[in-house]
Protein backbone atom coordinates (compact mmCIF):
# COMPACT_ATOMS: atom_id res chain seq x y z
CA UNK A 1 0.00 0.00 0.00
CA UNK A 2 1.82 3.52 -0.95
CA UNK A 3 2.65 5.77 2.07
CA UNK A 4 0.36 8.56 2.75
CA UNK A 5 2.43 11.96 2.47
CA UNK A 6 0.22 13.89 3.93
CA UNK A 7 -2.05 12.46 7.48
CA UNK A 8 -5.40 14.03 8.65
CA UNK A 9 -5.48 14.65 12.67
CA UNK A 10 -8.40 15.59 14.12
CA UNK A 11 -8.69 17.66 17.65
CA UNK A 12 -11.45 17.74 19.89
CA UNK A 13 -12.57 21.83 20.93
CA UNK A 14 -12.37 22.82 24.22
CA UNK A 15 -15.77 22.21 25.46
CA UNK A 16 -15.79 19.15 23.35
CA UNK A 17 -18.67 19.73 21.24
CA UNK A 18 -17.13 20.13 17.97
CA UNK A 19 -14.05 18.82 16.01
CA UNK A 20 -11.41 20.93 14.05
CA UNK A 21 -8.97 19.31 11.66
CA UNK A 22 -5.41 19.80 10.52
CA UNK A 23 -2.83 18.13 8.35
CA UNK A 24 0.88 17.55 8.85
CA UNK A 25 3.10 16.92 5.85
CA UNK A 26 6.36 17.46 4.63
CA UNK A 27 6.92 19.83 2.20
CA UNK A 28 8.75 19.50 -0.95
CA UNK A 29 11.88 21.43 0.91
CA UNK A 30 11.67 18.96 3.52
CA UNK A 31 10.12 21.31 6.18
CA UNK A 32 7.76 19.95 8.69
CA UNK A 33 4.07 22.01 8.14
CA UNK A 34 0.70 21.82 9.85
CA UNK A 35 -2.56 23.36 8.16
CA UNK A 36 -5.30 24.05 10.21
CA UNK A 37 -8.53 23.36 8.20
CA UNK A 38 -11.19 24.13 10.86
CA UNK A 39 -14.11 22.99 11.45
CA UNK A 40 -15.97 21.42 8.23
CA UNK A 41 -17.62 18.27 7.59
CA UNK A 42 -15.24 14.56 7.37
CA UNK A 43 -15.57 14.12 3.94
CA UNK A 44 -14.61 17.88 2.94
CA UNK A 45 -11.69 17.34 5.08
CA UNK A 46 -10.78 14.67 3.00
CA UNK A 47 -10.88 16.30 -0.24
CA UNK A 48 -8.44 18.58 1.28
CA UNK A 49 -6.25 16.06 2.05
CA UNK A 50 -6.36 14.28 -0.74
CA UNK A 51 -5.74 17.95 -2.91
CA UNK A 52 -2.44 18.43 -0.40
CA UNK A 53 -1.06 14.72 -1.29
CA UNK A 54 -1.81 15.11 -5.46
CA UNK A 55 0.70 18.54 -5.26
CA UNK A 56 3.14 16.65 -3.45
CA UNK A 57 3.30 13.85 -5.23
CA UNK A 58 3.38 15.97 -8.25
CA UNK A 59 6.65 17.98 -6.39
CA UNK A 60 5.00 21.39 -6.61
CA UNK A 61 2.49 22.94 -3.93
CA UNK A 62 0.02 25.06 -5.34
CA UNK A 63 -1.14 28.43 -3.92
CA UNK A 64 -4.08 28.66 -2.30
CA UNK A 65 -5.27 31.69 -3.38
CA UNK A 66 -4.27 33.06 -6.78
CA UNK A 67 -6.12 35.96 -9.18
CA UNK A 68 -7.74 34.97 -12.33
CA UNK A 69 -4.71 37.08 -14.06
CA UNK A 70 -2.47 35.47 -12.29
CA UNK A 71 -3.44 32.06 -13.36
CA UNK A 72 -3.84 32.79 -16.56
CA UNK A 73 -0.56 33.85 -17.16
CA UNK A 74 0.97 30.48 -15.08
CA UNK A 75 -1.01 28.36 -17.09
CA UNK A 76 0.48 29.69 -20.72
CA UNK A 77 3.82 29.72 -19.22
CA UNK A 78 3.29 26.64 -18.31
CA UNK A 79 1.91 25.54 -21.56
CA UNK A 80 4.86 26.65 -23.24
CA UNK A 81 5.36 26.17 -27.00
CA UNK A 82 2.66 23.27 -27.26
CA UNK A 83 0.12 26.02 -28.94
CA UNK A 84 1.23 28.60 -31.28
CA UNK A 85 1.87 31.89 -30.54
CA UNK A 86 -1.35 33.07 -32.10
CA UNK A 87 -3.46 30.42 -30.06
CA UNK A 88 -2.14 31.81 -27.34
CA UNK A 89 -2.90 35.55 -27.68
CA UNK A 90 -6.37 34.33 -28.67
CA UNK A 91 -6.31 32.55 -25.25
CA UNK A 92 -5.18 35.73 -23.13
CA UNK A 93 -7.21 38.04 -25.28
CA UNK A 94 -10.52 35.99 -24.38
CA UNK A 95 -9.33 35.73 -20.29
CA UNK A 96 -8.74 39.27 -19.99
CA UNK A 97 -12.29 40.03 -21.36
CA UNK A 98 -13.48 37.29 -19.08
CA UNK A 99 -11.53 39.12 -16.11
CA UNK A 100 -12.79 42.21 -16.58
CA UNK A 101 -16.47 40.53 -16.56
CA UNK A 102 -16.48 39.37 -13.34
CA UNK A 103 -13.64 40.37 -11.60
CA UNK A 104 -10.15 39.46 -11.60
CA UNK A 105 -11.34 36.66 -8.17
CA UNK A 106 -9.78 33.45 -7.44
CA UNK A 107 -9.52 31.14 -10.09
CA UNK A 108 -10.76 28.76 -7.37
CA UNK A 109 -13.59 30.22 -6.97
CA UNK A 110 -14.86 30.73 -10.16
CA UNK A 111 -17.80 28.95 -10.81
CA UNK A 112 -20.68 28.28 -13.86
CA UNK A 113 -23.24 31.33 -12.75
CA UNK A 114 -19.96 33.45 -13.93
CA UNK A 115 -19.22 32.15 -17.25
CA UNK A 116 -23.35 32.31 -17.83
CA UNK A 117 -22.92 35.85 -17.21
CA UNK A 118 -19.91 35.86 -19.49
CA UNK A 119 -22.10 34.86 -22.36
CA UNK A 120 -24.66 36.42 -21.91
CA UNK A 121 -22.23 39.75 -21.88
CA UNK A 122 -20.76 39.17 -24.93
CA UNK A 123 -24.40 38.36 -26.65
CA UNK A 124 -25.58 41.76 -25.03
CA UNK A 125 -21.97 43.16 -27.01
CA UNK A 126 -23.28 42.27 -30.40
CA UNK A 127 -20.79 38.78 -30.57
CA UNK A 128 -22.06 35.92 -33.00
CA UNK A 129 -22.97 32.52 -31.53
CA UNK A 130 -19.81 31.03 -33.36
CA UNK A 131 -17.67 34.09 -31.83
CA UNK A 132 -18.92 33.35 -28.36
CA UNK A 133 -19.10 29.77 -28.74
CA UNK A 134 -15.13 30.02 -29.50
CA UNK A 135 -14.32 32.18 -26.26
CA UNK A 136 -16.01 30.12 -24.32
CA UNK A 137 -13.79 26.96 -25.33
CA UNK A 138 -11.04 28.91 -25.08
CA UNK A 139 -11.78 29.84 -21.46
CA UNK A 140 -13.16 25.99 -20.83
CA UNK A 141 -9.10 24.99 -22.14
CA UNK A 142 -7.46 27.26 -19.76
CA UNK A 143 -9.48 25.45 -16.77
CA UNK A 144 -9.55 22.29 -17.95
CA UNK A 145 -5.57 21.88 -18.16
CA UNK A 146 -5.95 23.28 -14.10
CA UNK A 147 -7.58 20.14 -13.55
CA UNK A 148 -5.01 17.47 -15.33
CA UNK A 149 -2.67 19.91 -13.37
CA UNK A 150 -4.48 19.24 -10.69
CA UNK A 151 -5.29 22.23 -9.37
CA UNK A 152 -8.51 22.33 -9.52
CA UNK A 153 -10.76 19.31 -8.84
CA UNK A 154 -13.27 20.15 -11.54
CA UNK A 155 -13.89 22.30 -14.63
CA UNK A 156 -16.40 25.34 -13.75
CA UNK A 157 -17.10 24.90 -17.60
CA UNK A 158 -17.82 21.42 -17.90
CA UNK A 159 -20.95 22.15 -18.43
CA UNK A 160 -21.68 25.48 -19.60
CA UNK A 161 -24.36 25.75 -22.37
CA UNK A 162 -22.97 27.23 -25.64
CA UNK A 163 -25.11 29.28 -27.78
CA UNK A 164 -27.14 27.73 -31.10
CA UNK A 165 -25.18 28.76 -33.63
CA UNK A 166 -26.03 27.59 -37.47
CA UNK A 167 -23.40 25.14 -39.53
CA UNK A 168 -21.85 28.25 -42.18
CA UNK A 169 -22.42 27.38 -45.26
CA UNK A 170 -18.83 26.34 -47.12
CA UNK A 171 -18.60 29.13 -50.21
CA UNK A 172 -17.08 28.13 -53.57
CA UNK A 173 -16.01 30.42 -56.01
CA UNK A 174 -17.81 29.21 -59.55
CA UNK A 175 -16.04 28.34 -62.66
CA UNK A 176 -17.21 31.82 -64.09
CA UNK A 177 -15.82 33.74 -61.15
CA UNK A 178 -12.56 32.10 -60.88
CA UNK A 179 -11.91 33.41 -64.78
CA UNK A 180 -13.33 37.09 -64.17
CA UNK A 181 -11.00 36.36 -60.71
CA UNK A 182 -8.00 35.77 -62.81
CA UNK A 183 -8.49 38.26 -65.26
CA UNK A 184 -8.67 41.07 -63.05
CA UNK A 185 -5.61 39.71 -60.84
CA UNK A 186 -3.45 39.46 -64.15
CA UNK A 187 -4.91 43.53 -64.75
CA UNK A 188 -3.81 44.54 -60.84
CA UNK A 189 -0.32 43.00 -61.92
CA UNK A 190 -0.18 45.24 -65.01
CA UNK A 191 -0.87 48.65 -63.32
CA UNK A 192 1.35 48.02 -60.03
CA UNK A 193 5.47 47.97 -59.36
CA UNK A 194 5.88 43.76 -59.11
CA UNK A 195 9.26 44.34 -56.86
CA UNK A 196 6.44 45.55 -54.69
CA UNK A 197 3.67 43.32 -55.04
CA UNK A 198 2.71 39.89 -55.34
CA UNK A 199 2.09 38.18 -58.47
CA UNK A 200 -2.01 37.72 -57.64
CA UNK A 201 -2.61 35.55 -60.96
CA UNK A 202 -0.50 33.24 -59.85
CA UNK A 203 -1.24 33.27 -56.07
CA UNK A 204 -4.90 32.41 -57.12
CA UNK A 205 -4.01 30.04 -59.50
CA UNK A 206 -1.57 27.69 -57.40
CA UNK A 207 -4.69 27.94 -54.70
CA UNK A 208 -6.96 26.78 -57.13
CA UNK A 209 -4.63 24.06 -58.25
CA UNK A 210 -3.66 22.84 -54.78
CA UNK A 211 -5.97 23.93 -52.32
CA UNK A 212 -3.24 25.77 -50.32
CA UNK A 213 -3.89 27.61 -47.44
CA UNK A 214 -2.40 31.14 -47.64
CA UNK A 215 -0.01 30.76 -44.92
CA UNK A 216 1.48 27.86 -46.98
CA UNK A 217 1.60 29.48 -50.10
CA UNK A 218 3.09 32.79 -48.75
CA UNK A 219 5.81 30.77 -47.03
CA UNK A 220 6.18 28.57 -50.04
CA UNK A 221 10.48 28.46 -50.66
CA UNK A 222 11.57 27.66 -54.48
CA UNK A 223 13.06 24.73 -53.10
CA UNK A 224 9.93 22.95 -52.23
CA UNK A 225 8.77 23.10 -55.77
CA UNK A 226 9.61 19.95 -57.99
CA UNK A 227 9.21 21.21 -61.19
CA UNK A 228 10.38 17.58 -63.04
CA UNK A 229 7.36 16.11 -60.77
CA UNK A 230 5.03 18.49 -61.01
CA UNK A 231 4.44 19.12 -57.07
CA UNK A 232 4.58 21.36 -54.09
CA UNK A 233 5.60 19.94 -50.95
CA UNK A 234 4.05 21.85 -47.77
CA UNK A 235 7.22 21.81 -45.33
CA UNK A 236 7.65 23.99 -41.89
CA UNK A 237 10.70 26.02 -41.51
CA UNK A 238 13.30 26.91 -39.79
CA UNK A 239 14.95 30.02 -38.70
CA UNK A 240 17.91 30.94 -40.47
CA UNK A 241 19.76 33.92 -41.99
CA UNK A 242 17.44 33.88 -44.89
CA UNK A 243 13.88 32.12 -43.47
CA UNK A 244 12.00 32.86 -40.47
CA UNK A 245 10.26 30.18 -38.62
CA UNK A 246 7.17 29.15 -39.96
CA UNK A 247 5.03 25.70 -39.09
CA UNK A 248 2.48 24.14 -40.78
CA UNK A 249 -1.38 23.78 -39.26
CA UNK A 250 -2.05 20.18 -39.20
CA UNK A 251 -0.13 17.72 -41.25
CA UNK A 252 4.09 17.37 -40.54
CA UNK A 253 4.40 17.94 -44.59
CA UNK A 254 2.61 17.05 -47.88
CA UNK A 255 3.13 17.41 -51.82
CA UNK A 256 0.36 18.24 -54.01
CA UNK A 257 0.13 18.79 -57.41
CA UNK A 258 0.76 20.91 -60.12
CA UNK A 259 -0.79 21.10 -63.86
CA UNK A 260 2.05 21.76 -66.55
CA UNK A 261 0.77 24.68 -67.69
CA UNK A 262 1.09 26.37 -64.14
CA UNK A 263 4.50 25.13 -63.53
CA UNK A 264 5.74 26.62 -66.76
CA UNK A 265 4.17 29.99 -65.11
CA UNK A 266 6.06 29.36 -61.56
CA UNK A 267 9.29 28.64 -63.99
CA UNK A 268 8.44 32.14 -65.95
CA UNK A 269 8.42 33.80 -62.60
CA UNK A 270 11.19 32.40 -61.07
CA UNK A 271 13.18 33.13 -64.05
CA UNK A 272 12.12 37.23 -63.77
CA UNK A 273 13.34 37.06 -60.13
CA UNK A 274 16.70 38.21 -58.51
CA UNK A 275 19.03 36.31 -57.14
CA UNK A 276 18.85 35.47 -53.57
CA UNK A 277 15.43 35.90 -52.68
CA UNK A 278 14.12 32.49 -51.28
CA UNK A 279 10.39 32.58 -51.55
CA UNK A 280 8.39 32.14 -54.20
CA UNK A 281 5.70 34.48 -53.64
CA UNK A 282 7.14 36.92 -51.30
CA UNK A 283 8.34 40.47 -53.31
CA UNK A 284 11.70 41.26 -53.56
CA UNK A 285 11.30 44.55 -51.52
CA UNK A 286 8.91 43.01 -49.31
CA UNK A 287 10.87 40.89 -48.38
CA UNK A 288 14.26 42.67 -47.73
CA UNK A 289 11.73 45.14 -45.54
CA UNK A 290 10.64 41.80 -43.19
CA UNK A 291 14.85 40.63 -43.40
CA UNK A 292 15.06 44.47 -41.59
CA UNK A 293 12.37 43.73 -39.01
CA UNK A 294 13.50 40.44 -38.41
CA UNK A 295 17.20 42.06 -38.02
CA UNK A 296 15.62 44.71 -35.34
CA UNK A 297 13.68 41.85 -33.44
CA UNK A 298 10.91 43.40 -34.57
CA UNK A 299 9.06 39.94 -36.65
CA UNK A 300 6.85 37.48 -34.89
CA UNK A 301 6.00 34.05 -35.26
CA UNK A 302 2.16 35.43 -35.82
CA UNK A 303 3.81 37.72 -38.50
CA UNK A 304 5.22 35.10 -40.16
CA UNK A 305 1.43 33.48 -40.63
CA UNK A 306 -0.25 37.08 -41.52
CA UNK A 307 2.48 40.04 -43.04
CA UNK A 308 4.65 37.92 -45.63
CA UNK A 309 2.48 39.59 -48.35
CA UNK A 310 1.49 43.42 -47.32
CA UNK A 311 -1.90 44.45 -47.24
CA UNK A 312 -3.36 41.05 -48.47
CA UNK A 313 -6.96 41.06 -47.56
CA UNK A 314 -7.46 44.38 -49.12
CA UNK A 315 -5.59 43.47 -52.10
CA UNK A 316 -7.61 40.56 -52.93
CA UNK A 317 -10.63 42.36 -51.91
CA UNK A 318 -9.77 44.89 -54.61
CA UNK A 319 -9.80 42.00 -56.88
CA UNK A 320 -12.78 40.78 -55.83
CA UNK A 321 -14.87 44.08 -56.41
CA UNK A 322 -12.74 44.29 -59.89
CA UNK A 323 -14.00 40.90 -60.86
CA UNK A 324 -17.77 41.63 -59.99
CA UNK A 325 -17.76 39.25 -57.46
CA UNK A 326 -19.50 40.74 -54.11
CA UNK A 327 -18.92 38.16 -51.43
CA UNK A 328 -15.52 36.00 -51.08
CA UNK A 329 -12.58 35.65 -49.41
CA UNK A 330 -9.18 33.63 -50.00
CA UNK A 331 -9.98 30.98 -48.22
CA UNK A 332 -12.76 30.47 -50.44
CA UNK A 333 -10.00 29.33 -53.36
CA UNK A 334 -9.14 26.00 -51.12
CA UNK A 335 -12.27 25.52 -50.43
CA UNK A 336 -13.27 25.25 -54.23
CA UNK A 337 -10.23 23.19 -54.70
CA UNK A 338 -11.63 20.44 -52.17
CA UNK A 339 -15.26 21.27 -53.52
CA UNK A 340 -12.94 20.18 -56.81
CA UNK A 341 -11.61 17.43 -56.06
CA UNK A 342 -14.46 15.41 -55.11
CA UNK A 343 -16.43 16.42 -57.92
CA UNK A 344 -13.85 15.11 -60.27
CA UNK A 345 -13.87 11.71 -58.16
CA UNK A 346 -11.29 11.82 -55.48
CA UNK A 347 -11.91 9.61 -52.26
CA UNK A 348 -12.56 11.29 -49.25
CA UNK A 349 -8.97 9.90 -48.22
CA UNK A 350 -7.16 11.04 -50.96
CA UNK A 351 -8.62 14.70 -50.28
CA UNK A 352 -7.80 14.44 -46.86
CA UNK A 353 -4.33 13.98 -47.32
CA UNK A 354 -4.23 16.69 -50.24
CA UNK A 355 -5.99 18.95 -48.04
CA UNK A 356 -3.91 18.64 -44.63
CA UNK A 357 -6.73 17.92 -42.46
CA UNK A 358 -6.04 15.89 -39.93
CA UNK A 359 -9.89 15.49 -38.78
CA UNK A 360 -11.77 13.20 -41.35
CA UNK A 361 -15.05 15.31 -39.97
CA UNK A 362 -13.44 18.45 -41.62
CA UNK A 363 -13.01 17.06 -45.26
CA UNK A 364 -16.20 14.95 -44.72
CA UNK A 365 -17.78 18.87 -44.96
CA UNK A 366 -17.01 19.21 -48.34
CA UNK A 367 -18.04 15.86 -49.06
CA UNK A 368 -21.45 16.70 -47.84
CA UNK A 369 -21.41 19.88 -49.91
CA UNK A 370 -20.87 18.21 -53.43
CA UNK A 371 -22.46 14.73 -52.64
CA UNK A 372 -25.73 16.43 -51.43
CA UNK A 373 -28.53 16.41 -54.11
CA UNK A 374 -31.41 15.36 -51.86
CA UNK A 375 -33.31 18.46 -52.46
CA UNK A 376 -33.19 18.17 -56.41
CA UNK A 377 -33.85 14.02 -55.95
CA UNK A 378 -36.98 15.50 -53.49
CA UNK A 379 -38.65 18.10 -56.16
CA UNK A 380 -38.05 14.64 -58.86
CA UNK A 381 -39.63 12.60 -56.57
CA UNK A 382 -43.03 14.94 -55.39
CA UNK A 383 -43.35 15.33 -59.78
CA UNK A 384 -43.80 11.58 -59.79
CA UNK A 385 -45.82 11.03 -57.09
CA UNK A 386 -48.43 14.16 -58.52
CA UNK A 387 -47.50 12.82 -62.05
CA UNK A 388 -49.08 9.53 -60.71
CA UNK A 389 -51.97 11.26 -58.75
CA UNK A 390 -53.49 12.30 -61.73
CA UNK A 391 -53.87 16.37 -60.29
CA UNK A 392 -52.70 18.65 -62.57
CA UNK A 393 -52.21 22.74 -62.19
CA UNK A 394 -52.64 25.11 -64.16
CA UNK A 395 -51.50 29.16 -63.36
CA UNK A 396 -54.47 31.44 -63.65
CA UNK A 397 -54.73 32.64 -67.79
CA UNK A 398 -55.45 36.47 -66.62
CA UNK A 399 -55.65 39.22 -64.04
CA UNK A 400 -59.11 38.85 -63.82
CA UNK A 401 -58.85 34.96 -62.35
CA UNK A 402 -56.63 36.03 -60.11
CA UNK A 403 -58.99 38.61 -58.69
CA UNK A 404 -62.15 36.18 -58.79
CA UNK A 405 -59.92 33.82 -56.41
CA UNK A 406 -60.25 31.11 -59.38
CA UNK A 407 -57.46 29.03 -60.28
CA UNK A 408 -58.64 26.72 -63.57
CA UNK A 409 -57.67 22.76 -63.09
CA UNK A 410 -57.58 20.75 -66.08
CA UNK A 411 -59.67 17.87 -66.94
CA UNK A 412 -57.07 15.92 -68.67
CA UNK A 413 -55.88 13.17 -65.77
CA UNK A 414 -53.22 12.14 -65.64
CA UNK A 415 -50.76 14.96 -66.73
CA UNK A 416 -49.14 17.28 -64.58
CA UNK A 417 -47.79 20.75 -64.87
CA UNK A 418 -45.09 20.92 -62.00
CA UNK A 419 -42.61 24.52 -62.26
CA UNK A 420 -42.97 26.64 -65.15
Amino acid sequence: MEKKLVRLRIRPSRNGRSFAYFLDYVDTNGKRERKSLGRMEPRQAERERARVERELRMGVIAPESMPLSEFVADSLSKTGDQIRESTRQGYAATMREFVSVIGDKDYQKVVLQNGEYYRQYCLDQGNSPATVTKKLKEIKAIFQLAVKRQQLEANPFAYITKPKCPTPEIHTYTDDECRRMVKAAREFCDAVDMRRNARWELLILVALCTGLRRGELCNCLWSDLDFEAHTITVTPKGDTDATWKWCIKDSDSRAVPLTEELTQMLIEHQSRQPEGYPYTFIPPARYDHIQRLRAEGKWTYCDSRTKTVARFNKVFIKILKRAGIGEGEFHDLRRTAICNWFREGLSELEVMKLAGHTSFETTHKYYLKVSDDSVDRARKASAQAMSRSGTLWHAPASSSDIQDGRCAVSAEAGNAYIGP
